[in-house]
């Protein structure tokens, strides 16, 4: 096997030990919304967030995340018709009856 720097760009295997190296662009992206929701634990989002303020790419994919994440709430807090909400609430009713 030949040896790779660990450039943070791809996963590889360290020499010799025979587990993957995980990529920190790939992980950062793949906990993306953990990590905005504050589902990560402390040491997972510190790491994460280490990452994010030394890889500009991956900051800009959670820079873009986030401020969609927040015109999402802004944007979208329309009340249910309470009509609708019995319709929703009957569906699954008749879902739990059948599973």
């Amino acid at each position: 096997m030949e040896d790779t720097p660990l450039t943070g760009h791809g996963p590889s295997s360290a020499p010799g030990w025979g587990r993957p190296i995980i990529d920190p662009c790939h992980e950062a992206v793949a906990t993306l919304y953990s990590f905005l929701d504050g589902e990560l634990t402390a040491d997972k989002r510190a790491r994460i967030q280490h990452h994010l303020d030394e890889c500009a790419p991956c900051f800009g994919a959670f820079d873009f995340e986030s401020d969609l994440k927040a015109l999402i709430a802004r944007k979208c807090r329309d009340e249910v018709p309470e009509a609708l909400r019995e319709r929703v609430a009957e569906a699954l009713r008749a879902e739990d009856v059948r599973s």
